[in-house]
């Protein structure tokens, strides 16, 4: 297609060029110039003809005389990125100090000055150098001042001053002068300074810009919903931040594991329950498990007996079984405790599993076994041998196969174990 348009673009203009050749040829025109005495007589288009090859001339010596400036010119920019890349390599090989120079050379250059001094004020901080790395932000121009404002952000978040950090972040939001990686920043530093309502507000933000993947945005939302969730005031809050969360939200284990236990310390231990189980008939989660053992001391039989009822569904979970272990625990059921917590203890040893068995053997008064499970808790916990503790009541060693249970399908046909 593109060379059937030039084909007809060359023929419009030929077929010009021949209707203008006839009309000039009619009539070339007269042209009489006199200055001084001097007179000068052609024709119109010999003097067209004359004046573009003096335009040409005057073009060509133009260009002779600005070449070395231009190659000069050249040389120079040439330099500059030589530098530049220089410098980067050495920021990423870890050679700040070598950085620090060239980016400093590749910063006298106005095109490169920007992101020069941007990453030289990264290696000034990498090598400890923060007045040096303030410097280098001071300098950059208001091109790079929103960029300027995020690095400086994130130094302070790295050297632990997050309050100052947040403060800084939220002057660039209300201008509206901050960056996709600022809102990023601002969401790590509100979280650890605890102002988790300015961690939900910049997710909202975030959330509109579609700057990240879905599985990326994903995680960042259960992270700052987590968060937020668990450190509601009150319960009015809690429904609110809640119902808020979309339905996919609802169904993360994360979080609902966080909504459980905040609303259980809350005293909504009902609701709590309910979430929990309601998410375990969708889907097994070993995370939800264990929360359902940290709801504290409220409706500790009705819990009990619907984590037994789990057991059909998952019967080698080490999860449920200390979760068990530990309900039982809680109401002085020392003897019925001890079977769960010795089976998930024999299928995957945990700290939660080892310190409810100490529990167990110190209030059936055995200070010495309760002891060692204590200790094997801290053992565990830093990644240490455990001693070995034997099973005090006389049925033997703990079976940990699987046990039989029945699978059904979706629609409610019996199918073996793993068979899809």
């Amino acid at each position: 297609m593109k060379l059937w348009r030039t084909i007809l673009l060359l023929l419009i203009i030929a077929v010009i060029a021949a209707f203008a050749w006839h009309w000039l040829a009619a009539d070339p025109g007269y042209l009489q110039l006199r200055m001084r005495g001097t007179t000068i007589e052609t024709s119109v288009v010999v003097a067209i003809t004359c004046l573009l090859l003096l335009w040409a001339v005057l073009t060509a010596c133009w260009h002779l005389l600005r070449w070395p400036f231009r190659y000069w010119n050249h040389s120079v920019q040439r330099r500059g990125r030589e530098r530049l890349a220089g410098g980067l390599t050495a920021f990423v090989e870890g050679e700040y100090a070598q950085a620090e120079r060239s980016l400093a050379k590749a910063a006298s250059h106005e095109a490169f000055r920007t992101p020069a001094l941007l990453v030289l004020a990264r290696a000034a901080h990498e090598r400890g150098a923060e007045d040096r790395a303030k410097q280098a932000l001071d300098d950059v121009g208001a091109s790079g001042a929103r960029a300027a404002d995020t690095l400086r952000a994130r130094f302070l978040i790295e050297n632990g001053r997050n309050a100052e950090a947040l403060a800084l972040l939220k002057t660039n939001a209300a201008a509206n002068t901050l960056s996709l990686r600022g809102w990023r920043l601002l969401i790590d530093s509100a979280l650890a300074a605890g102002d988790t309502q300015a961690a939900l507000d910049a997710l909202r933000a975030l959330a509109r810009s579609q700057s990240l993947t879905s599985e990326t945005q994903a995680t960042l939302e259960t992270r700052v919903l987590a968060a937020a969730l668990a450190a509601a005031p009150d319960a009015p809050k809690l429904n609110v931040l809640w119902s808020g969360a979309s339905r996919a939200q609802r169904r993360r284990p994360e979080l609902i594991a966080a909504f459980a236990r905040c609303a259980a310390a809350l005293g909504q231990t009902l609701a709590a329950m309910d979430e929990i189980e309601s998410a375990e008939r969708r889907e097994w989660s070993e995370e939800l498990a264990v929360c359902y053992g940290d709801l504290g001391s409220a409706e500790l039989p009705a819990r009990t007996r619907k984590a037994e009822g789990w057991r059909a569904i998952a019967p080698n979970s080490a999860a449920l079984l200390t979760t068990i272990g530990r309900l039982y625990t809680q109401q002085s059921l020392w003897a019925k405790a001890e079977e769960p917590l010795e089976r998930a203890l024999a299928i995957a040893e945990s700290p939660a599993a080892w310190e409810a068995l100490g529990d167990c053997h110190k209030g059936e008064g055995d200070a010495a076994t309760a002891n060692t499970c204590y200790a094997n808790a801290l053992h565990i916990s830093r990644g240490e041998p455990t001693t070995p503790v034997g099973a005090r009541l006389p049925r033997g060693p703990v079976d940990t196969r699987p046990l039989a249970f029945e699978e059904r399908s979706e629609h409610g046909v019996p199918r073996l174990p793993g068979v899809k």
